[in-house]
């Protein structure tokens, strides 16, 4: 129970007497100037009104003598003669323009029901469209109350005896209409109201001792008893959805709100009611402050006509007294057109015109009343702006008066309208840091927070060492719940130390590299850091050993080198809980991780081999480190075994076949180590045979010279004149290598006697004893060259001369054939035959079985094309000069290539087109002779 007492009074509306209108303009009802040239008199309604209602846009009266008028909100007047003698009740509906009224045409007990349509007309006056008496029996009785369904399908009556009836169907007309008494009792029946929730109709009577409800939606109509005590006529209201459609009982002690199964709350509102009527969310009580029993209300109303009244307008909900006043006799209170209307017995019409939103606030703002404030606007359903701003200005005024809890307690509800930074300026005192916190905390709740808010908020948190607080704020159970920049909390909490917290934002959101900035700058777990990087997708992993390796292969060296080896070969991230690893992993380049081991040769070999072993399509980067390695390890070892065991290595290593395509990287590797074996078998796999030779001559291993030569000679004959060229320099005694190169020079004839005598002449110890021996041999070798040579030629000049006659001969007489047997089937010639100047003889017929062509002779053809062939190829190499030029360079003699060439026409004397015609006719005849004389023979027959 709340008493009124107790709440604060407040004038929230503004009361004016109603004036007349100065025209037919149609202005609302207002207060005109009390004077001058626009003054208007007080409008005053006719004398003897009894009832009063409002709806549809008009303030509806009836009067002692039968009438009934409306007031529309022109101000105009009008009337009309409902009954002969009073009307006593009216009921106008909101929804539909029908007007139910209550009245007596004659004298005596017998009250009449009449049904308006005010949209229809009767000869000027609107259309009854039923009339049915009101009492429902024999009995004579009063009627106390009534009431109209929206719906126009139920219409109640109540009778001062206590009885109720209800009239279910259309209530404009009577044969869809049926009557019916629904309650019986001993009191009068003060108040009825219909309440429809959904497809229930629930109609509340009370009367002057109890309250009771019906739903009369169904059959039997079930009742119920809501409470033992009731109220006067005109006590009773239904109240508006705010407040649930609650029915409204005015006692004189208490003011009573029911729904239709239980009785809801009350409050203690003293004196004797008279009216009770609700507006927009208001209840309206007109009340005098005399006790006075709610019965007098039927006998003695008259006697008090001249009492004052005290109208109260209440807030129920904001816990306020809106506007209270005082009357003089309150006929009745009315609302219409957004404003409340009060009618007194004299006549006149007061008007309460409720203030605005925002001038009600500047009224509790200059009281301080904040929260009354908030509640009226929430009431009014401000929007969230406005509420902002009154959250804002209750907050400053909170902190000027140093309650710095409660004003942030207002700023939080400003969250989202007013700026943060507003409200953290307030607060950024180390003394207000508790209250800092909670704001922030809240704006983070909101998702309204950027990363300076984040920030703010972790430092507040590692200031106050609140580690609770910490860990609620941070451990959320999902990504979708986070409220702030992850990365920036995982920053601030580094920086103020908070190294578990920071891991477990970092971990569970997989900010990775911040995980592992902190486990290896701040924390120095590298075992963790190592672990958790195993756990990481492929290209995370890799990205990131490629970032730490370094720093992990100085600490932890063995688990590191692990750890790339699987990331090189077959990666899996380990996940725990997880057992089907049976999907392909990931590689990465392993040439890439190979500066990650600089300092720890160890690991780098055990790494290399490995993947060496493991995957032999590595990168050629593998390899090539692996044999520098294994070149390093060979150079700086002390001990023999060890030592022979790393240069086996590195020869099985270079004999692999992987430095093909980097056989100068390898080479380079292979000097800069002073590893001459794989210097040598580097030169000999590239068929360096120059650089092999080089090599020994620069090491003075003359014995590997002649070695060298030897075996390579053969692909390369100028080793050995290298050789003889080297040897000839050296100013020791090396007749005996100088004698085995001669020796070889002189039986391949690799060179020129002068030119040898030349290379010797540079040895100032070299005797002429050395080459005597090869010049002799030479010598003899040319000797017997000439004797040859002068032979052929003798007899090549013989077998000229006999050619030369036998051409003569067969140009000069005849030949006589005398072959007696055929040259192919050595049978005695028989006619026909054929005969060939070549002196064979053929039988016709073998000759066409075996001959190629009618001009050949076959016997002689074989020998003829081959003659022919060398000089079709004569001519063909006539004028191959650059060949004739290597070859003169590489052969090993001169002397015959050139004859060669002779022999071949190259060195003829060309025909040119300014030489004499006899010459050409003198060459071309020179040229037919050598044919024929290679044919030696012509057809014959």
């Amino acid at each position: 129970m709340a008493a009124y007492l107790q709440w604060r009074r407040f004038v929230f509306f503004d009361k004016e007497l109603v004036k007349e209108p100065l025209g037919n303009d149609g202005a609302a009802p207002a207060a005109a100037p009390a004077s001058g040239p626009a003054a208007s008199k007080f409008l005053c309604l006719p004398p003897g009104i009894t009832v009063c209602d409002s709806g549809r846009g008009s303030l509806v009266f009836g009067d002692m003598e039968g009438q009934i008028w409306f007031l529309p909100r022109s101000l105009q007047l009008t009337g009309f003669q409902a009954y002969k003698l009073r009307v006593t009740h009216l009921y106008q509906l909101k929804q539909h323009n029908i007007l139910a009224s209550v009245g007596e045409d004659e004298e005596g007990i017998n009250p009449l029901v009449k049904i308006w349509n005010l949209e229809k007309r009767d000869g000027g006056n609107p259309l009854c469209t039923r009339i049915f008496p009101a009492i429902p029996g024999t009995e004579p009785t009063v009627v106390s109350c009534l009431t109209v369904h929206e719906n126009l399908n139920f219409m109640a009556i109540g009778f001062t005896d206590g009885s109720v009836t209800l009239n279910k169907g259309d209530i404009t007309r009577d044969r869809h209409s049926k009557t019916q008494i629904l309650h019986k009792g001993n009191y009068p029946v003060t108040g009825l109201a219909f309440r429809q929730a959904g497809k229930t109709t629930h109609l509340f009577v009370v009367t002057t001792e109890n309250v009771q409800s019906y739903i009369v939606s169904g059959k039997d109509y079930p009742r119920v008893e809501l409470d033992t005590h009731g109220c006067g006529l005109r006590c009773s209201a239904l109240s508006d959805p705010s407040q649930d459609l609650q029915f409204i009982v005015a006692g004189d002690e208490c003011v009573y709100l029911y729904q239709p199964d239980e009785r809801g709350p009350c409050f203690a509102f003293e004196g004797h009611k008279l009216i009770a009527h609700w507006f927009r969310g208001y209840l309206v009580i007109v009340s005098r402050d005399r006790k006075v029993s709610p019965k007098s209300e039927f006998t003695s109303r008259d006697s008090q006509s001249s009492d004052k009244q005290i109208l109260n307008i209440y807030d129920l909900c904001n816990k306020f007294i809106a506007y209270s006043a005082v009357f003089e006799d309150v006929v009745d209170v009315l609302a219409e057109w957004g404003s409340l209307y009060v009618l007194t017995r004299d006549g006149r019409v007061h008007a309460l015109q409720e203030k605005d939103t925002q001038t009600k606030l500047e009224m509790l703002f200059k009281k301080n009343l904040f929260e009354m404030a908030i509640n009226l606007a929430k009431s009014q359903h401000l929007d969230s702006d406005g509420l902002a701003q009154i959250f804002m200005q209750y907050g400053d005024h909170l902190y000027s008066k140093g309650n710095h809890d409660g004003a942030v307690q207002q700023y939080i509800r400003t969250i989202g309208k007013l700026e943060p930074s507003y409200v953290i300026r307030k607060f950024l005192d180390a003394q207000r840091i508790h209250n800092l916190t909670a704001y922030l905390q809240t704006l983070h709740r909101q998702s309204l927070a950027n990363a300076d808010h984040t920030t703010l908020l972790l430092n507040c948190y590692t200031k106050l060492k609140d580690s609770s607080k910490l860990e609620e704020f941070i451990k959320t159970k999902s990504e979708s719940e986070v409220h702030f920049d992850v990365e920036t909390a995982i920053k601030v909490l580094r920086q103020a130390g908070y190294y578990s917290h920071a891991l477990y934002l970092a971990e569970n959101h997989a900010h990775h590299e911040w995980y592992l900035k902190i486990q290896l700058e701040d924390i120095k777990n590298y075992q963790e850091a190592l672990r958790y990087i195993g756990k990481l997708p492929f290209e995370q992993a890799e990205s990131n050993m490629k970032r730490y390796g370094k720093i992990l292969m100085h600490h932890i060296p063995e688990q590191t080198t692990q750890l790339l080896k699987g990331l090189c070969t077959d990666y899996q991230p380990s996940l725990e809980g997880r057992g089907d690893r049976e999907a392909p992993g990931c590689r990465a380049n392993s040439e890439e991780f190979i500066p990650i081991f600089a300092n720890n040769p160890r690991e780098l070999k055990a790494f290399l081999e490995h993947m060496s072993e493991v995957q032999p399509d590595s990168p050629q980067g593998i390899y090539d480190t692996l044999l520098e390695l294994r070149l390093q390890n060979w150079a700086h070892e002390k001990d023999p075994q060890v030592k022979e065991k790393l240069h086996a290595e590195a020869i099985s290593l270079l004999k692999s076949g992987r430095f093909c395509d980097v056989f100068d990287k390898a080479l380079v590797l292979c000097q800069m180590h002073d590893f001459q074996d794989g210097v040598l078998y580097l030169y000999e796999q590239g068929k360096l045979f120059q650089q092999i030779m080089h090599y020994h001559m620069q090491h003075e291993q003359y014995r590997q010279v002649i070695a060298v030569c030897e075996r390579h000679g053969e692909q390369e004959p100028s080793l050995w004149e290298q050789a003889l060229s080297y040897f000839a320099r050296k100013e020791e005694d090396c007749k005996e290598y100088v004698a085995a190169v001669l020796k070889h020079i002189e039986s391949k004839n690799l060179m020129p006697p002068l030119l040898v005598v030349q290379t010797l002449a540079h040895n100032s110890t070299a005797t002429l004893s050395v080459i005597r021996d090869y010049l002799v041999q030479k010598l003899q070798k040319q000797s017997q060259q000439i004797a040859q040579d002068e032979l052929r030629v003798r007899r090549y000049r013989e077998e000229t001369t006999r050619i030369r006659q036998e051409i003569q001969e067969l140009k000069a007489s005849p030949k006589i054939f005398q072959k007696t047997k055929c040259s192919i089937c050595n049978s005695a010639l028989e006619l026909p035959s054929v005969h060939f100047l070549c002196g064979h003889s053929f039988h016709q017929h073998c000759f066409e079985s075996y001959s190629e062509s009618d001009a050949d002779c076959p016997t002689c053809l074989p020998e003829n094309r081959k003659v022919m062939d060398m000089i079709r190829a004569q001519e063909q190499k006539r004028d191959l000069h650059d060949q004739f030029q290597h070859q003169l360079k590489c052969s090993n003699d001169s002397f015959s290539v050139i004859a060669d060439y002779f022999g071949r026409g190259v060195f003829n004397k060309l025909t040119l087109l300014t030489d004499p015609p006899t010459a050409r006719l003198t060459a071309s005849l020179e040229a037919g002779l050598q044919r024929d004389l290679l044919m030696h023979s012509r057809r014959g027959t």
